[in-house]
Order: structure tokens, then C-alpha cells, then sequence
């Protein structure tokens, strides 16, 4: 959701590179000037932690309705069905579609399949087998996780239980989001 507050219409700007400038104008400038400025890597950080905290409270707010769509979205792992997130919102499923893309710049499916696959990955991580991961992490099948892993992380899942990155993401997707490997 700080990335709606931050760039604005990230349905938009997928699948492209955009320079900081266009984004942020001046701050962006201002905020490079004092990155090369800062003595160290912690200054740079502090700096940038800022500069974001300064975007989200000046950008746009996310819908209400989106943000309990997302939250649902983490809490069941990506197992929550889209008929139910409009019934609890009073939406339309094409206004919720259009909304959560232009706010989140995914479907609502989409960003549903992704957080199923992070629980599955760090299920595979953490050594349980691909059936076992597959059933509780709601695939169809053992070969249904197979195709997600591979379409994803464009890896097999038994690679995919010993990649490095998985080791670091608590960094970036902390357990108590949801992803309890």
C-alpha cells in the first residue's frame, strides 16, 4: 500500500523502468544530493526512510476497502475467495478488480496466487514436502504447485527450498505477515 501513497498509479508503471525524477520531481533531486552527502550507510538509510515517510504522508490514500481486501488476502494466505471480499465490501467484483489494480497494480487474483506461493515456498524451505506443501497451501495437486513454482520463481519446487533468497526474506516479508515457514 506505500507504493500507491509513493508512485502514484502503480498499475501503470509495470513492466517499465521509470526514472526517480519523473516520480518524485525536485524531492527526488534533494533526496540524491543528500544521499551522496551522507557519511555512511545508515545516514543514507535514515535518509531514504525519510524521504519515503515524507511521500506516503503527502501521497494518496489507499481505498479502505483495498487495504481489508489485502489484509484478508495475507491472513488466509491467499485462500480467500473474491466472491467473499465483495460481499464483506459491498462492491461490485469490477469495481473491487479496478480499484485494488490501480492501487496495488495487481488483480486481486493475482496478488492472491503470489501470497499463496510465498507461504508455499517458505513451507518448502522449511523441508515439508511438496504434497504436504501443496494440500495445505490450497493447489489443486502436487503438479499444480509444480506449474506456480515454475511460472514464479521459474525454478522446480525442490529447487526452489534451497534458494538463498528464501533465507533473507523475513527481512522484506516478515512472519507475522503471513508467512510462517
Amino acid at each position: 500500500m506505500l507504493a500507491h501513497a509513493v508512485l502514484g498509479a502503480s498499475s501503470e508503471l509495470g513492466g517499465t523502468v521509470v526514472a526517480l525524477d519523473d516520480l518524485w520531481g525536485r524531492e527526488a533531486v534533494r533526496t540524491q544530493e543528500r544521499l551522496r552527502a551522507a557519511g555512511s550507510w545508515e545516514d543514507r538509510f535514515a535518509i531514504a526512510e525519510a524521504a519515503l515517510a515524507r511521500l506516503e504522508d503527502a501521497g494518496r490514500a489507499v481505498d479502505p476497502e483495498v487495504t481489508f481486501s489485502w489484509g484478508q488476502m495475507v491472513t488466509s494466505r491467499g485462500r480467500v475467495r473474491v466472491e467473499r471480499l465483495v460481499a464483506e465490501i459491498g462492491w461490485s467484483r469490477k469495481r473491487l478488480w479496478s480499484r485494488f489494480r490501480a492501487q496495488v497494480g495487481l488483480t486481486p487474483k493475482r496478488a492472491a496466487q503470489l501470497i499463496r506461493f510465498d507461504h508455499a515456498a517458505h513451507r518448502l524451505a522449511a523441508g515439508h514436502s511438496a504434497a504436504s506443501v501443496a494440500a495445505e497451501s490450497g493447489y489443486a495437486d502436487q503438479s499444480h504447485l509444480h506449474r506456480d513454482v515454475m511460472a514464479f520463481a521459474g525454478m522446480t519446487p525442490t529447487a526452489l527450498a534451497v534458494s538463498p533468497f528464501l533465507a533473507i526474506d523475513d527481512v522484506a516479508w516478515p512472519p507475522e505477515h503471513g508467512s510462517d515457514a
